[in-house]
């Protein structure tokens, strides 16, 4: 009788020691699962920012050589690539191995980015938006202050 007391006494052990590891797991996933979330957001938005800020570099150097922005990402992509100046630089500017026609495209989830020129004023503004979030650069107020600032700078 008291072997199978002791017998017992071990599966009991056997099954509690099964269940506190399985607490453990699951309490170590329940507070690491939501950082990790967090940590991958940040870095897609890290990504889109920067993508971003290369299409501000490059409407800049567009706004240079020509004297007023371009209403079209397809159009400055296509500058880009003639723009014998733009690709000596581009791997310092774009980054290496940078596929420009990805230009106009959003990381985060692949939609175009959204581009409105003010040439009405004086001075040409433009606005470069993110479709899927409120990050922007530029204004669309002929507010000159503003013209090449982002909106998380």
């Amino acid at each position: 009788m008291a072997s199978n007391s002791r017998g017992m006494q071990s599966a009991i052990q056997v099954v509690l020691m099964i269940v506190i590891v399985g607490l453990a797991y699951w309490l170590y996933h329940s507070l690491t699962a939501p950082y990790e979330e967090i940590r991958q957001q940040n870095a897609i938005t890290e990504t889109t920012r920067a993508h971003m800020q290369k299409i501000r570099t490059a409407l800049i150097r567009y706004e240079a050589v020509n004297d007023r922005y371009t209403a079209d990402l397809d159009s400055l992509v296509m500058f880009l690539q003639t723009d014998s100046l733009y690709q000596v630089a581009a791997d310092s500017l774009l980054g290496m191995g940078f596929d420009m026609s990805q230009l106009p495209f959003s990381p985060r989830s692949g939609s175009r980015f959204l581009l409105s020129v003010n040439d009405t004023s004086r001075v040409q503004t433009y606005l470069l938006r993110d479709p899927d979030t409120e990050d922007r650069i530029g204004t669309e107020l002929p507010d000159v202050t503003l013209l090449n600032a982002s909106s998380w700078e």
